[in-house]
């Protein structure tokens, strides 16, 4: 179907010319690499979260079983301790904590540190009567 207009042109309606093919390809192009973006983004940032939720349940359940061992014990003497390394999904957490004494207190400090791209560590503190 042939239309003329106004100026005597006459347009084709059977279909889309390739200039508009193209200009609607690459609008779509620039919103799929917006979207690719933030699926990039998106999958860091659950990784992190990752990591963070697992060196946080590793420190607070660690400082727990310290809280419920006898003042007593070898484990609460004063000082750094190291707890050895864990490896989960890849990434490697370095344990330790740390034993204060004062008078009628004991302070303990339960520290995880790994590296995802950047040095991170998370640290969990609590104080127990000796």
């Amino acid at each position: 179907m042939r239309i003329k207009t106004r100026r005597g042109f006459e347009l084709n309606q059977k279909g889309f010319t390739l200039i508009e093919i193209v200009i609607g390809l690459v609008i779509l192009a620039v919103g799929l690499l917006g979207v690719a973006g933030m699926q990039i983004t998106a999958v860091k940032g659950n990784y992190f979260s990752n990591n963070l939720t697992q060196a946080n349940y590793m420190a607070m359940e660690r400082l727990e079983f310290l809280r419920g061992l006898p003042s007593t014990a070898a484990a609460l003497s004063g000082g750094t301790h190291s707890d050895g390394t864990v490896s989960i999904s890849g990434t490697a957490f370095s344990r330790s904590y740390t034993v204060t004494l004062e008078p009628g207190l004991m302070k303990i400090a339960y520290r995880v540190v790994w590296n995802d791209g950047a040095n991170r560590s998370v640290t969990f503190t609590t104080k127990r009567i000796q």
